[in-house]
C-alpha cells in the first residue's frame, strides 16, 4: 500500500510573513496617525521628530509622502494585511496555486521598488531619515528576499534546478538582508554624514 507524502509546511516563511506584516502594519498605522495629527494641528511636530536629520514630518508633508494623492502609509495599512493572512494560512496547512504565488510576489516587487525609490528620495532629496519609514524598509527588504525564494522554491519556474538553488539560498536571507542594510547605511553616511549628527 502506497503512503501519501504530505508536503512540508513552510513554517519559518509563514512566521516571518506574520511578523513582517504586523511590524509593517504598525509602522504604517503610526505614520498614518502622525499625518492625521498634523492635518488637525498644522505646524505641530510629529512625535517621531528627533532632529533635523531624524524626523517624520518632512517625509509626511512632502510630495513624495503622498505619491498617489493620499498619504503613503495608507497603502501599508491595506497591503500589510496580505502577508499576515498568507502566513496564517500557511501555518494552517493551506496550499496556493501558482498564479496566487505570482500575484503575491508581484506585490512584493512593487513594495521593494517603491521602498528603493523612497529611500533614494529620503537620502538624496529630503535629506532625512524617517524612523517609521526605516522600520518599513527593514521588513520590506528581507520579505522580498523570502517571498522571491519561496516562490521559486514552490516551482513557479518549473525547473528542478531552480527550486534546488532557491532552497539553498533561503538560508542566506539573513546575510543578504544585512548586506542590503549596510549598503543603505553607507549611502546614508556618505550623503548625510549621519554619524557626525548623532
Amino acid at each position: 500500500m502506497s503512503e501519501t507524502v504530505t508536503p512540508r509546511r513552510p513554517v519559518v516563511v509563514a512566521i516571518w510573513l506574520i511578523f513582517a506584516g504586523v511590524v509593517g502594519w504598525w509602522a504604517a498605522f503610526s505614520l498614518t496617525m502622525e499625518r492625521f495629527a498634523q492635518l488637525q494641528n498644522p505646524g505641530t511636530a510629529a512625535s517621531c521628530d528627533f532632529s533635523v536629520l531624524v524626523q517624520c514630518s518632512a517625509n509626511l508633508q512632502s510630495a513624495q509622502g503622498s505619491v498617489f494623492g493620499f498619504p503613503n502609509p495608507i497603502i501599508g495599512l491595506g497591503a500589510w494585511i496580505a502577508p499576515i493572512v498568507v502566513g496564517m494560512a500557511l501555518l494552517a496547512g493551506a496550499r496556493f496555486a501558482r498564479w496566487f504565488w505570482v500575484l503575491f510576489w508581484l506585490g512584493f516587487v512593487f513594495a521593494i521598488s517603491f521602498v528603493i525609490w523612497l529611500i533614494s528620495q529620503s537620502l538624496f532629496v529630503l535629506a532625512t531619515l524617517c524612523p517609521w519609514c526605516m522600520v518599513t524598509w527593514s521588513v520590506v527588504i528581507p520579505s522580498f528576499f523570502v517571498v522571491t525564494l519561496h516562490v521559486l522554491r514552490e516551482g513557479v519556474i518549473p525547473r528542478e534546478r531552480v527550486r534546488e538553488v532557491a532552497d539553498r539560498l533561503m538560508a542566506w536571507v539573513p546575510l543578504m538582508t544585512i548586506v542590503a542594510f549596510v549598503v543603505v547605511a553607507v549611502i546614508a553616511q556618505l550623503r548625510l554624514n549621519v554619524l557626525a549628527q548623532l
